[in-house]
Formats: structure tokens, sequence, C-alpha cells
């Protein structure tokens, strides 16, 4: 019974399913065995039509090589002769040429052979005129193809791909200055949809290659920047668009595509290129170009959306649309994509695959006559086809023959979307899953602090000691199971979750319900909402405990902890005691006739983080003030010791009168040789008094800020890398002249920096903040410090004067 009588008459557009009733030997066309013989029989066939059609292509092409011979001309006027003398006489190509050979054998055919195998062997060995002559020998292959995407097909095949091209593209001209894809090839099928119609008006490259008198020549695609077909495949590769016209008349757009930039090509290839563009021009004087997009392209756009569709999926996908004879029976179906999931069992790449017919692609598909008659079924009633733990033996690589399989067949318009997934395989990942979490003992959960629910796993249970009936504890309670002596690190870890809303993790001791004390470590992380109010907390838990003589050995090893705990919180107090003594966070005013001057240091407030941040204020001999702050990189006794060394050093060299783009050369000398090879960044500035000038350089630092009525802004940035990167170093000067009531700044970045801000952010804050107006200089200077939006627990210093 056939698949109509089985399942009643196919929904609109779908095509007959009648088959004759008996295949060869009288076998069943409906059989696997009918299938598959029908399927070889008709390529036998098809490879016969093939040899016999080139084998009279052949001679077609001998008799053009006479003619060209004979009359002086090229193959393309040799072609058009031929084409012209065989209607006139009143018989096929074939027998004319076959007419034209007889009489060049009886003429003189061995030395007319000889000497056109000799000049084509000639140009072959010519170097840069070999491509010419592939070009050449493809113009009779462009006349016997029998329509405009046959000729592109061919182009590509005889002629481009020697020069190094991918594809290629003929588009017609419409009269409304509308461009229609007559024919391509190199393209996906789904991109030929896309750019099948292209309305006036849009400046592509065969648009533009058609308002050019010689055509269009790109090196790289994405210099000129325009859209073309195929540009997301090769967005860097050059393009050829040449006018396809004759007689005067120009009918449409050759396009070249090749995959890398192109160099400028020899005049003999521009020629045989424009000779190729005329020849589709003559495929185009026949080419009826559409009035507007409404016509279908060669893929159907419900395909095409299919193909986009799997290429999304995360299975193996088919699309299939049907493969129908003359009468319109559906004889096979031709895989239109596959997506990326899929792996051919033969080993075939995917490109190879896509576009061949099924039953050929996969000769056992035949054999398999539940799975072809569902997928015949689905398309000719439309009804989807789902079926858990079925076979599937023809298309799956990653598993054995008889693989079992989730399968989903289903038609949308006119094409058929085929998905299957190993059951096996997920299972499988499934079961690994579990005993990876048995093996690491480790529990999941998820906690949604709206509604209250909370979700454990059962290992979970088996962690905390619980029956799986009991009520999971949730994050809040879980101090309460913990040992008191863990109740800081796990509220810092409820801190830093629930308050800060970042990913936090926390080691503690779970005492259970059975008196086991067990040792846990517990990750967790906030989901958000696009409002960024917590949702929901995930995480899961480990159980991290081990044998009685590993918590011995971890006894032992916290005693040494925390003697090394305790030996770097003294060091760690020397160094801030240091710091304090030589830099105190006050310092007396500076006596200077006509200028405020105000420094204050605010050390870290984690004592762990002593940090290299100092500053000065002084006035020097030739009584101009020296004004600098400075950061050396990294924390403790190392870093305060060469902030000490700097600040120092930079006290003494300023009394020799130098320029602070000196002084901080002669730092970086000292940074570099004398200080154990930290880094450090600083800004220094000479005032002087008596012209109300600041000389000011920079090495790696923020630029000071100048206030001046209500608006402050950073001074002009100049170049000056950090101290001690390398041994010697220039720094650039800059001068700024100060007016009366005007207010300059120089910070370290404590005062700005912070975690989840840029630097431009910090420095905007600052800059509103230091524009206000207080009464005087060290109110100024407060404001700031209170103000100040940093969260890094770094030292901050800052130094300011206000000009009298």
């Amino acid at each position: 019974m056939s698949i109509r009588e089985h399942s009643g008459e196919p929904q609109s557009g779908g095509a007959r399913l009648e088959r004759p009733s008996a295949g060869p030997a009288g076998v069943s066309a409906d059989s696997p065995a009918g299938r598959l013989a029908a399927t070889v029989d008709r390529l036998t066939r098809e490879v016969r039509a093939a040899q016999a059609e080139a084998e009279g292509r052949a001679l077609i092409e001998l008799a053009k090589g006479i003619l060209v011979e004979r009359l002086g001309c090229g193959p393309s006027q040799a072609a058009r002769q031929l084409a012209e003398l065989t209607e006139q006489a009143g018989t096929t190509q074939l027998e004319f040429a076959v007419e034209v050979i007889n009489q060049a054998a009886r003429d003189r055919m061995s030395e007319v052979t000889d000497a056109f195998l000799a000049a084509t062997r000639a140009a072959e060995e010519a170097g840069p005129d070999a491509a010419a002559v592939r070009l050449r020998a493809a113009e009779s292959g462009v006349l016997a193809a029998d329509d405009t995407q046959a000729v592109a097909e061919s182009l590509l095949a005889q002629a481009l791909r020697p020069l190094g091209a991918v594809a290629v593209a003929i588009w017609a001209a419409g009269a409304d200055g509308s461009l229609t894809l007559a024919g391509s090839a190199g393209f996906s099928p789904a991109e030929a949809a896309r750019w099948y119609y292209v309305p006036p008006d849009v400046a592509t490259v065969a648009r533009c290659g058609l308002a050019e008198r010689d055509g269009l020549w790109i090196t790289s695609l994405a210099e000129r920047g325009l859209p073309s077909v195929g540009r997301h495949h090769h967005p860097d590769g050059g393009r050829a668009a040449v006018p396809a016209g004759t007689g005067g008349r120009v009918y449409g757009v050759l396009e070249i595509v090749w995959p890398a930039p192109l160099p400028e090509q020899p005049p003999q290839i521009v020629r045989q290129v424009e000779a190729l563009a005329e020849l589709c021009a003559h495929t185009l004087e026949t080419y009826t170009v559409p009035s507007g997009p409404a016509q279908q392209p060669r893929v159907l756009p419900d395909a095409a959306e299919l193909m986009d569709l799997a290429d999304g999926l995360y299975d193996p996908a088919l699309v299939l649309v049907p493969h129908l004879d003359a009468h319109g029976n559906l004889l096979d179906f031709r895989i239109q994509h596959v997506n990326s999931r899929f792996l051919d069992p033969a080993g075939r790449p995917r490109a190879m695959v896509s576009g061949a017919l099924l039953l050929e692609a996969y000769p056992m598909a035949a054999g398999d006559s539940e799975l072809f008659q569902r997928i015949e079924r689905v398309y000719a009633t439309g009804e989807p086809f789902r079926a858990r733990r079925m076979n599937l033996t023809a298309l799956v690589d990653q598993v054995p023959l008889a693989a079992v399989a989730d399968i989903s067949v289903s038609r949308h318009g006119s094409g058929i979307l085929f998905i299957w997934r190993i059951e096996d395989e997920t299972a499988r990942l499934a079961s690994l899953l579990q005993h990876a979490q048995r093996l690491g003992r480790i529990g999941g959960f998820e906690e949604n602090l709206l509604t209250g629910e909370i979700t454990w796993n059962g290992q979970l249970f088996d962690l905390y000691g619980r029956p799986e009936s009991s009520l999971p504890v949730p994050l809040e309670e879980l101090p309460a199971h913990a040992h008191p002596d863990d109740a800081v690190t796990i509220g810092r870890f409820l801190r830093t979750l629930l308050h800060h809303r970042r990913p936090a993790s926390a080691a503690f001791r779970l005492q259970r319900p059975d008196g086991v004390t067990r040792h846990i470590r517990v990750v967790a992380e906030p989901v958000l909402d696009t409002d960024s109010r917590l949702l929901t907390i995930r995480g899961a838990y480990q159980d991290i405990s081990a044998q009685h003589w590993t918590e011995v050995a971890l006894a032992a090893t916290r005693d040494q902890l925390a003697h090394t705990e305790q030996h770097a919180s003294e060091r760690d107090r020397l160094a801030l005691q240091l710091q304090r003594a030589i830099m105190p966070p006050t310092q007396a005013p500076l006596q200077v006739q006509g200028l405020d001057v105000a420094v204050r240091y605010r050390p870290a407030e984690t004592e762990q983080l002593v940090g290299g941040d100092w500053y000065d204020a002084v006035v020097l001999p030739s009584r101009l003030v020296l004004l600098c702050v400075g950061d050396v990189a990294g924390h403790g006794i190392e870093a305060a010791t060469s902030m000490v060394v700097l600040r120092n050093a930079l006290r003494g060299l300023a009394v020799t009168g130098a320029g602070p783009g000196q002084l901080l050369s002669w730092l970086n000398i000292v940074t570099h040789h004398l200080t154990g090879g930290v880094t450090a960044t600083a800004v220094c500035g000479l005032y002087d008094p008596a012209s109300r000038t600041l000389r000011w350089a920079r090495a790696g630092h923020l630029p000071p800020v100048l206030v001046r009525g209500s608006k402050a802004a950073p001074l002009p940035l100049v170049s000056g890398m950090l101290l001690g990167a390398v041994p010697e170093a220039a720094y650039e000067e800059s001068e700024v002249r100060l007016a009366a009531e005007d207010n300059l700044l120089m910070y370290t970045d404590g005062l700005i920096e912070r975690r989840d801000r840029s630097v431009e952010e910090s420095l905007t804050h600052l800059l509103t903040t230091a524009a206000a107006a207080p009464d005087t200089l060290d109110q100024r200077l407060d404001r700031l410090l209170t103000y100040s939006r940093s969260d890094t627990d770094d030292d901050t210093c800052i130094v300011g004067i206000r000009v009298g």
C-alpha cells in the first residue's frame, strides 16, 4: 500500500507519493530493496548520460578549436560561428561538429591538431599567462551551459578557482535599478537566498561595479566597507565586479570573490575576466528579471528559516526538502542543510553531505523503512512525528550501529526538520554527574529569597545528616548549625553574598544532629534580575573532612599558620609605626606669604595593608615651595621603607635648584638602582610665590586638579612614565600661572580608586566634590576625605594650596 492510500490525501502543496507497484525484477518499489535498486538504477542512467554528454562536448570543443585555427578568431567568436552554422545547416551542434572534424581530417587534421596542442602547451608554460589560458579554455564551457546558474558553476570550476577565487555571483540588472542574483557558486544556499534581490539605490559591490565603465577591483572588502553576498565569510577578501554587457548594452554584473586581499592583476587576466563577463551577458539576454522581490528564490524562505533554526539547536539536525520527478511524484528528499552538531558516519565534511539526496548519501536509510516512511508521512500529512528510544541506524556516528535515540520530524512549509537526541548519551552524562557528586561529597542547593522556597539534592541531606523528608536549612540559619568559633567567618560570607551581592565562599565546621562534626566548604553566587534585585542564591557544599590523622595534621598546620600570621601581623604593625613616625597624619602649616598650604594623610583602614603613599610640602632655600605626592607599589615594610628613601631623596635633590622634570629623572635613577627594584608614581611641583607660577611634572601619576571659581578640572596631561621601570627616563614639564583665590590639589589614587568604577567615573565625582566652595582650604581637604568613595582600603595623601 502506498503512503497516499494509507494516510489519505496530502495537505495543500504536498507532492503525490504514488510509485509503481513493482520495481526492477518484480521487487516492490516501496520495499527497502526496491528503493535501493531504484536509486542505483537512476544513478547509473545519470552516469551514462553524463559520459555521453562529456564525449559529445569534447567533439564540440575540438570543432571550436578547428574554427579558431581556420578563421583566426577567438573561442567566443568560434562558438557563435558554430552555433550560426549549425542553425543554417538544420542539425544539432554535435552532428555539425562531427562534420567539421571529418572535413579537417580530410584536409590536414594532424597539422591542425598538433599546432593547436603545441600552442596550448606553450601558453601553459608561459608562467603568468597560464591562468589566461585556463580562462580562455573555460569560455567554451560557459557557452555550453544551459542557464545562468550553470554558467556560474562552470566559471568557478573551470576558470576562476585556478586564480584563487572561491565564489562567483552573476547579477541581472532590472529596469528599476534593482539587482537579482541570477546565478551563483561557492555560496551556501541560505546566503544566496538572502541576497536573491537587492533593491534600487543600495550601494553594494555589484552596484558600484555596474556604475564603473571598466568595473571595480577591490583589494580588500573591509577597506571599502561595501555590503555584498558572502561578506561575513570573507570580510578581508578581494572582490571584482565587472559589467556584463554586449552590443553596447549592459545586462548585469559579474562579481568574483577571493578569500584574501587581492593584489593588482596583470592586464591579460583583466581582459579575460572582461571576456567572461561578456559571455555572461549572452545568458542574461534571455533572463527574465522580476519586477520586485516577490519571485521565489531557489531556496524557499521557509527552508532558509529552517536552516537558521537548525543552526541554533544543540542536537544533530537535518533540513530536508522534497525531490520530485517530472510528474510531481516524490522520489527522495534532498539534504538542504546540516547543522554543526552533525557528524557524517563516513567522515565526509558537512558541505559534501549538504545538497545530496538522502538515499544517495545514506543508502542504508532505504533499509530502515520505518524511518524513511515516517519522514514521507510527515511530508504528506503535515503531522509531526516524535518517538522515544527509536533505533537510528544510518545517520549517527557518535554511537554504535542501531543506537537508541529520541526522534523529532516536523514539516515547516515545504521543508522537513529532522532532529534526534541520543538518549543513552544524555543518561550517561547525568549518571556521571551523580557519581562525581557522590565521590566528591558535593551537595547542591538553590534558595529563592522572594518565595522562601529551598531546593536541596539528596547528597546535601547526607552531608547535613538529615533525612530527605526534613526541611532544608536556610542560609541565614547557617550559624546555628556551625561551630561557634566559625560565626565570624560565616557572617563575613553572608554579608558578601546577601549584602554586597557578590559570589563568596567560606570554610566552617558543621555540627550535625548525630554529634558528628564535619569540615565543610560552601560556595555560592547571587542571581539578580534585570533591575539588579537579588532573587535567588545558588551554590554547593563540599565535605572537606579527612580521617583522624589528617585532622591532627591540620591542627598542627593551623598552629603553624597562626604563628606565621602573628609574625606577619608584627611586621605590619612595625611598618605602620614606621610610616606614622615619618608621615604623621597632621603637619604644621607652612609660613609662605600669599599662600595657604594644607596636607592630609589617611592611613589604610586595615592595618595589614600598610602602603607606600607619601607627600611633602617644604620651602626650599631658593624660596620656592616644593609640593609633591607619591605612591610606592605594594604594601608592608618594603613599601614603607622605599617610601622613606624616595621622600628623603627628593628633598635632598630639590636643594640643587633643578626643575621638577630633572628631579623626577634623578628620582627614577634612585628608584631603579637603590630600592630593590620597586616601582612608584609621583607628581612633583615647584611653586614660585613671587610670580604665582607652578612648574610641575608627573611620573605615571594622576595630574593635579585646579579649582578656579566654581569649576574644577585636571591640569593638561604631560608625559612621564612611572619611577623605577627603566634605568633612565625623561619627564616633560608644564607651567601654569595661578590667580588669586585659586586652589590646587595633588592627591594619590587612594582618594578615588574603586573596584566597581572606572578611573574616569571616580575622577568625575572628585571634580564635582572639589568644585564646592568651603570657607577655608582645610575645610576643602576635609570635605574631599569625607565624601571620598574609595573602597580599596588604600592609603590617601592630599596636598593643597590656595593663592591669597
